[in-house]
């Protein structure tokens, strides 16, 4: 699926296919899953992983074409996530994190977007939405202090965006921003121990004093109905709707990591294996075993319509230069609770069919829950959320619950 408009930037000649890009993701599969062990324990991607990762170009997905980047659509980048999830979940979301970020940074003037891509364009781009810090005002931008959680790919990454109250001359609060900040003037607090997406290096990051020119400031307000401040207008990717994409990439590994959870079970029925303590020598005969196998398959396929549906929703609407309407942003945040939660339903399915072996630590499946229920618990994918903004759109009831829509 390849949505972006043919003729207003390189991407549409040199960027490669969307099929091209999965063939490089599904290449590192075996890479990636033989790493996957290391990467839980490390609490931190392998960094063999990232760099086969970079070397397939998979980091570029969402750079700029100036800065030598691929400038592929959404839908391209959610098939990458989708397939890099079905090698590990915690190198997909860290990976699928730092793209979107790359994104961001790409709705910035393009000053600085020049300090960050200009002298390497390899840079990557890490981030945290909420404004947890505090700031003053001083000539020229702020001074940033503050610490943020969940900084998922944090230790791959050379700058960070992270969300900041912009404040007047008088201190008082005047609008929500996200800054661009060097990883150079930022460290790393150790605090990522959890059940499951443990390889995400999702840690804590610190600003003391960090100054931050207005350059490098965006005002998430505004962006939030469409207006960023890159002066490339006609880069399609770069008029996407915020929220949405924003909330849609989260959704990607969960399905990547169902289908692989299938794929295994699959592999394992194949071999010919019994169901304990039942005349059934071969599981794959059992009525049980069929109806829950076609169950998860069709509930993986109903995830993917959804995601899929919503990125060619925000694709075509970026394409053709209008900014998504209220209610189709809305409903995207429903899709990705649907998304998320088919994908979960699916999995216990599977973990069902393939029996408590699922959870011997030598065996994959029981990473895969875990990083399947640790990740679809992103307070932006919150299933309930979702659907309750949705219902208040269609429902036309103005007050909303949430600005992030």
């Amino acid at each position: 699926m390849t949505l972006t408009a043919q003729a207003e930037s390189p991407v549409a000649e040199s960027s490669p296919t969307t099929e091209e890009m999965v063939s490089r993701a599904t290449a590192l599969l075996p890479l990636l899953r033989q790493n996957a062990e290391q990467s839980e324990t490390d609490r931190r991607v392998v960094e063999e992983s990232i760099e086969a990762i970079a070397d397939a170009g998979i980091y570029k997905l969402m750079v700029p074409a100036r800065f030598g980047g691929y400038q592929s659509d959404l839908g391209t980048s959610l098939q990458v996530s989708m397939t890099l999830a079905q090698g590990d979940g915690s190198t997909a979301w860290a990976s699928t994190l730092m793209n979107v970020c790359n994104w961001m940074a790409g709705l910035f003037p393009e000053q600085a977007q020049q300090e960050v891509w200009g002298e390497n364009p390899d840079a990557r781009v890490c981030g945290v939405l909420a404004p947890t810090a505090t700031t003053r005002r001083v000539d020229g931008g702020l001074v940033v202090t503050g610490k943020w959680g969940f900084a998922s790919g944090s230790y791959h990454s050379q700058w960070a965006g992270l969300g900041v109250p912009i404040v007047d001359e008088t201190g008082q609060p005047v609008d929500q921003g996200m800054a661009l900040i060097p990883m150079t003037e930022l460290s790393i607090e150790d605090t990522w121990y959890v059940a499951g997406m443990r390889g995400t290096g999702s840690n804590t990051l610190v600003a003391d004093e960090v100054f931050v020119p207005d350059h490098r400031i965006l005002s998430v307000t505004r962006a939030v109905g469409g207006d960023y401040p890159t002066e490339h207008k006609e880069e399609s990717l770069y008029r996407s709707a915020l929220v949405p994409v924003l909330a849609l990439v989260l959704a990607a590994p969960p399905v990547g990591l169902a289908k692989h959870a299938m794929e295994l079970v699959q592999a394992s029925l194949a071999k010919g294996r019994g169901i304990s303590y039942t005349f059934y020598d071969k599981a794959s005969l059992a009525p049980t075993s069929h109806l829950s196998v076609a169950k998860a398959a069709q509930l993986i396929d109903t995830a993917e319509l959804h995601l899929m549906r919503a990125a060619n929703d925000i694709d075509t609407a970026a394409a053709s230069g209008v900014y998504l309407d209220f209610q189709t942003r809305a409903r995207v945040r429903a899709d990705v609770s649907s998304t998320v939660l088919a994908a979960r339903e699916a999995v216990d399915l599977l973990l069902n069919v393939s029996g408590a072996g699922s959870f011997a630590e030598a065996n994959p499946m029981q990473r895969i829950w875990r990083d399947l229920e640790t990740g679809t618990r992103h307070a932006v994918v919150n299933p309930d959320i979702g659907f309750e903004l949705y219902g208040r759109a269609l429902l036309g009831v103005q007050e909303q619950i949430t600005a992030l829509i």
